[in-house]
């Protein structure tokens, strides 16, 4: 089912499999393994980097009840936000000085 979750969480993000290798740093055929159910033991790590291009907690990768985490706009905005090169700290902060 793991699968079956990473398959439609990309597909709701309207992202290729070869998006998210890229994204990631995950093997495309391995994610295309995964998504057809033929991988069944992902690692942590491969899942903890899915779910984080994905922006969902593992959780939501290995239970179909999870909260599913963003809705688009906020999903949008935050990959733009990682892919801008901005820091955590420099995000925290720019937060706080909002405040």
């Amino acid at each position: 089912m793991i699968g079956y979750r990473v398959k439609s969480l990309r597909e709701e993000r309207k992202m290729s499999i070869s998006e998210l290798s890229v994204k990631s740093g995950v093997a495309k055929s391995y994610i295309s393994s995964l998504e057809r159910n033929l991988q069944t033991n992902p690692t942590i790590l491969v899942l903890e980097k899915i779910a984080r291009i994905l922006c969902v907690k593992v959780d939501a990768l290995l239970n179909e009840q999870a909260d599913k985490g963003m809705d688009e706009e906020w999903l949008k905005i935050m990959q733009d936000v990682m892919g801008s090169g901005i820091s955590k700290e420099e995000m925290r902060e720019f937060i706080q000085d909002r405040k």
